[in-house]
Formats: C-alpha cells, sequence, structure tokens
C-alpha cells in the first residue's frame, strides 16, 4: 500500500512493468516524512497482506522552492505560506528517449511523462482545516523498432537473436486524482477528519509490431573471434521464424471514496483511534491482442485445419462494485519499574459487494524501551492481513469453441491472506561525534488463498482462483547514519525465503521475491572543499524464478542472474546565499544555493536482464533471450534552490 498524507494511492492497472512505466507517485520535492513497514502493521492501513509505504506532504511555514534541470528528468516546485493558507505545489517532465537508446533494440523511442502535484491548506480556525491534495499524470510512450540483435548463452555455448521489425507501439496513460479533507480539533482530546477523494484512470495500449528473427549458433575461430550469419542459408541456424504482436487494449477506472476518521484521548495512558470509509468503483475494460509466431514456414502452433494464433486474449468487461471497510484501535501506553510499553491493539472489518466477501483483521503491534538504555526500542507485532482482489486479480482466462482466450471476472474468487508475526528492534548511538540508526527486523508470513500469476515478458497475468498456500521468511538489517557531519548514508541487507504451494502444480519459489539483497549509499565531502559532494551507490539483488509462458505454472526453467549496479553522482555548489555576489546581486537575492551535478549510472557497464523473449528453433526446442535493462548512462543536472 502506498498511502499520501493518509490517503490510499492508486496506480495503473495495465501498463507493463517496463518501458513504459513513467513517473511514481510520490514526488521526492513535496516530501517531509517517509514511514515505511515491512509487515505487522496496524489497523488504520488497509488491506494488503506485504507492506505498507507512508508519505507526509509538507506544509511551507514559509516561501521555498527548486527548479532541476537535467537531461533525463526536470522539475519544479514552489511552496508558501500567507496568512491562514499555504501550499506547496509540484511539476515534473521525465524523458527516457537517450536511457532507452542503450537498449539491444535500435529503435525510434518517444517517451514522455508530465506530471503535477499540489497540497494546499486552509485554517478557517486554530481548531478548523480543510486540505486538497490534487494530481493529474500523463504519460505517452510512442515505440517504432527497427532491429534487435542479442547474444546470450555461455562461453563456450553462445547463441545470437537477431530480428528485424516493422510496425510500431503508442500508449497513452491519463490519471487524476483528488482528496478534499475537513479537519476538525475541538480539544487537545479530540480530533476529527472527514475525506472525499475521487481517482480516475484512462489506460490505451496500442501496437502492431512485426519481426522477422534468426536464431543462430555463435561459432568461434581459429583466432577465437566469433562468427555467425544472420540469414536462413547459415550453416549455424538454428531458428527462423516470424512473429506478428497486435493489441488494441483500454482500461477506464473510476473511483470515489468517503472516509471519517476520529480520535479520542481518553486519559494518558490510552488514546481511541477509529474509522469508517466507502468506496464506489466502476472498471470497463476492452482487451484485444494477439501474437502470431512461425518457425521454418510452419505456423505455431500447427495445424492442418485452420491458422491458430501463438496467444490470444479478448475481453469486453464492466465491473462495478462498492466497499466498506472499519477499524478501531487502542494506542495504550504504560511503564513498569523495568521500563516504557506502547501497545497497539486493534481490529479491521472490511466488506465488497462484488464477491460478498466479509473480512475480520485483527492485529497487534508492542514495542518496549529499557529503563536504562532509553535509546534501544524492541518491536514486536502480529495479526492477519488480507489483500482484497483487484480488478486483475479476478480475470480469468476461459477458452471458447474456436480456441481463443476470452475474460471472464470471477465472482467467486476470495481475498489473499496471510497471518503476520515479526519481532524487531531500534538502536540509536553515537560514535566519534555522530549520530547513528541500526534496525534488525525479523518476520514470518503464513500466506493461504494464493492468487497465483504467470508472468509474459513484463506482463503479470493472474489465474484468478485461490488454489495455494505457501510461507515468506526473513531478515532486514540497516545502518543509518552520519558517515561526515551533516550528510546522510545508509547501508542495506535482507535474506528472503518465500515459497507457495499450488494445487495441481506442487511447490514454487513465489516469482518476485529475490533470495538476497545488499545495497548502500555513501555520501562524502571531497577533502578540502565542503562545496563538492560524491555519492555512491551500490544494489545486488538476487535472480528471480523464470516460468515458461507456454507451459504456465509449471516447474521454473531457471532463475535469472542476479541484479547488480554501482552509481556515482558529483554535486558542486557553485553558488551559496552567503556568497558575497550573491548578497550583492539583485537578480539573485532570493536564492538559496545553486548546484552543478554529474551522474554516472551502471557505473561500471554491468548487463542486467529485465525479462525473457522466448523463441523455438527449427525442432521445437525453446530459448529463452535475455531482454536486457540499460547500460552505462551519463546524466547532468542543474539544481537551484530558492
Amino acid at each position: 500500500m502506498v498511502y499520501v498524507n493518509g490517503i490510499e494511492v492508486y496506480r495503473p492497472l495495465l501498463v507493463r512493468s517496463a518501458q513504459q512505466e513513467g513517473l511514481s507517485f510520490v514526488n521526492p520535492d513535496l516530501t517531509q516524512s517517509v514511514q515505511f513497514s515491512a509487515g505487522g502493521f496496524t489497523a488504520d492501513y488497509g488491506d494488503k497482506m506485504s507492506s505498507v509505504l507512508d508519505i507526509r506532504y509538507k506544509q511551507p511555514q514559509e516561501k521555498e522552492g527548486a527548479i532541476l534541470l537535467g537531461m533525463l528528468q526536470s522539475s519544479l516546485y514552489y511552496g508558501s505560506s500567507a496568512g491562514r493558507f499555504s501550499q506547496i505545489t509540484g511539476l515534473r517532465y521525465k524523458s527516457a528517449k537517450s536511457l532507452l537508446g542503450s537498449t539491444d533494440t535500435e529503435a525510434e523511442y518517444d517517451p514522455v511523462y508530465i506530471d503535477g502535484q499540489t497540497f494546499m491548506t486552509y485554517s478557517f480556525s486554530p481548531n478548523f482545516s480543510v486540505n486538497f491534495l490534487g494530481n493529474i499524470s500523463r504519460t505517452r510512450y510512442t515505440f517504432i523498432p527497427q532491429t534487435r540483435e542479442t547474444s546470450f548463452g555461455t562461453l563456450s555455448d553462445t547463441k545470437k537473436l537477431k530480428i528485424y521489425f516493422d510496425g510500431q507501439e503508442q500508449d497513452l496513460f491519463l490519471t487524476t486524482f483528488g482528496a478534499l479533507s475537513l479537519n476538525l480539533v475541538p480539544d487537545e482530546k479530540q480530533r476529527h477528519s472527514l475525506t472525499l477523494s475521487a481517482f480516475n484512470s484512462n489506460e490505451r495500449e496500442t501496437y502492431d509490431i512485426r519481426g522477422e528473427y534468426f536464431l543462430n549458433d555463435v561459432q568461434l575461430d581459429a583466432d577465437g573471434s566469433s562468427s555467425s550469419s544472420s540469414s536462413s542459408d547459415s550453416p549455424n541456424a538454428l531458428g527462423i521464424g516470424r512473429n506478428h504482436e497486435h493489441a488494441r487494449n483500454r482500461l477506464n477506472y473510476r473511483v470515489v471514496n468517503v472516509g471519517y476518521r476520529g480520535e479520542l484521548k481518553l486519559n494518558d495512558k490510552h488514546r481511541l483511534q477509529a474509522g469508517l470509509s466507502a468506496q464506489m468503483e466502476k472498471i470497463t475494460d476492452h482487451i484485444s491482442e494477439w501474437e502470431r509466431r512461425d518457425s521454418v514456414g510452419y505456423n505455431l502452433p500447427h495445424s492442418e485445419a485452420v491458422l491458430l494464433m501463438y496467444s490470444n486474449l479478448f475481453a469486453d468487461t464492466e465491473m462495478t462494485g462498492t466497499r466498506v471497510s472499519a477499524f478501531v484501535q487502542d494506542r495504550f501506553n504504560f511503564s513498569t519499574g523495568g521500563g516504557t510499553f506502547s501497545l497497539i491493539p486493534g481490529i479491521r472489518a472490511s466488506w465488497w459487494s462484488f464477491n460478498q466477501e466479509l473480512l475480520i483483521s485483527p492485529r497487534i503491534s508492542m514495542g518496549y524501551s529499557p529503563e536504562n538504555r532509553p535509546n534501544l526500542v524492541i518491536r514486536a507485532a502480529a495479526g492477519l492481513y488480507y489483500q482484497a482482489p483487484f480488478y486483475k486479480e479476478l480475470r480469468q482466462t476461459h477458452q471458447d469453441a474456436d480456441g481463443n482466450n476470452i475474460v471472464v471476472l470471477n465472482d467467486k474468487i476470495r481475498s489473499q491472506g496471510a497471518f503476520h508475526l515479526l519481532g524487531g528492534l531500534d538502536y540509536t548511538f553515537e560514535m566519534g561525534g555522530r549520530n547513528y540508526k541500526f534496525t534488525a527486523e525479523a518476520y514470518y508470513k503464513s500466506l493461504f488463498n494464493i492468487n497465483p500469476y504467470i508472468i509474459e515478458n513484463v506482463k503479470i497475468r493472474y489465474l484468478g482462483e485461490n488454489i495455494g498456500t505457501g510461507y515468506a521468511t526473513g531478515i532486514d538489517l540497516k545502518l543509518f547514519g552520519e558517515l561526515v557531519p551533516g550528510v546522510d548514508s545508509w547501508i542495506t541487507a535482507s535474506i528472503m525465503k518465500a515459497r507457495q504451494n499450488l494445487d495441481g502444480y506442487g511447490s514454487l519459489p513465489l516469482m518476485n521475491a529475490p533470495t538476497y539483497n545488499f545495497s548502500f549509499f555513501l555520501q562524502e565531502y571531497v577533502p578540502g572543499n565542503k562545496r563538492i559532494t560524491a555519492t555512491l551507490r551500490a544494489a545486488l539483488n538476487g535472480g528471480l524464478p523464470q516460468l515458461n509462458p507456454s507451459k504456465g505454472l509449471s516447474q521454473p526453467a531457471f532463475s535469472s542472474t542476479a541484479y547488480k549496479r554501482v552509481d556515482l553522482g558529483m554535486m558542486y555548489k557553485w553558488l551559496d546565499a552567503d556568497d558575497a555576489f550573491v548578497r550583492r546581486s539583485k537578480l539573485f537575492s532570493q536564492m538559496k544555493a545553486a548546484y552543478i551535478g554529474a551522474d554516472l549510472f551502471n557505473l561500471f557497464d554491468m548487463t542486467n536482464v529485465n525479462s525473457y523473449y522466448w523463441v523455438s528453433d527449427a525442432y521445437q526446442q525453446q530459448y529463452a533471450v535475455p531482454n536486457y535493462l540499460t547500460r552505462r548512462q551519463f546524466n547532468l543536472r542543474l539544481l537551484v534552490e530558492f
């Protein structure tokens, strides 16, 4: 779940997790604080199985702003406060044209992402205020492929795929969101909030792309160099074929939500919180997509009687539903001779009209700080969590008499569920005159009513039925602090094991659960010059299990390679508010600072895999051809703060 100022944020449903993705909803320029929970979150948060990200936007007390101009992304924001009114507004623009130019596919890329957000507050009195959170986002993606050449395999068994393309893809995603909140604080013991929000998303995905591919063995010459030929008469040819991918997909999603939240301080130890909300949804979905392939002149799958598609999917569906949810919880604090306890027991209930399902979710979390170690907090949490189906989880694929795949909504679907058990600690300490915080967390999640999915290239396809159980367990460690005074750095390490046991398929790993993660972010001043800051970012993630989409939920064919990347950044403060030049200049009198920055993304030019494209050779043997992520990228940026 993602919350901004207590309001749940929705994200596009149709877009693939790939090049078409644009900007995330959260605008860092507007952000005041971020809290993340990997599980065991309290009852005032909604119904999801995994985690929650809670973001608070700023409420400026004076004028502030910044302008960023970069090769990959540009943005500006402005915040102000005048009497009873305050606002903060941000605009962002991103173009990944140069970024996508480093992939294996030579093409004309023209992706443009634009969004605007605002958070406004007006105080009628010290006890009554109104907030408005608004967002509009537009993503336009144009892709005209020309050729693709990918080498894969091992040093002794290298293969090369060459594709010649014709056609294009054009996608458009337009989302609008607005939330109006009335806040009443009659006295120090109670607080009330009434929120009305509306979300609308129009998503369109269209493409017609044809390709002729040549799959060859790469032979090593006597001098060690490679040789191959992308032609049908090559002696090293493994597969020759054509494919045609077509889609005309449209989706519209409307949500209106009205909710109340209240808080009552019973005494110094108890703070009672409760909430009630109703949400109306309407979704219309049109899908018309198919893919035709042939190999060595034979259509796949081959039939003497009819022309069959390699895959297809059709839908014309409309869904309406109402969700009602409520929660109540008590924030209870008390002291003992050994330390201070905080206890948050709560219960959440929800109901959805589409499948007539009622969910009851009890949750409890606890914190303890020993009296002799006030800088140490020990945490524990447990609860029953459900993930109510969203539209994608409802879709089932049925075959008609002609073998076409038709989408049918399953109104018997149940919510996926998980029992969370979590323990952790937070320890703050000082070392060398600098402040640090160490966080450790261990968790176990027992999963039930699993609704599994298949990843086709980069698109998720749910089975639309509850057929499994499973678990996820792991440990997260993080050290956060100031390696040098005034700038923050951190290092994290995680291990996880997650599996699912599916009826009719056996035991499988969870598809998006890497077994390990290691990352760090370091900041440092250049010795002798505090105007120059260097940043080093690195990540190492375990590979994900890969399925052959044509074989469905069979055993994974293999695990992808680990994701590894190092980024280096430099930032130079070339103007400061204290500089004599700035103080004397009328033009720069309102400026706080100006920076020039340079970044090298993927510093060591490491090859990382996003997904796999499956092709067949003349003997119907299938090969997983990696879709590589972008290689080394250079970025320049100018940042002006005022």
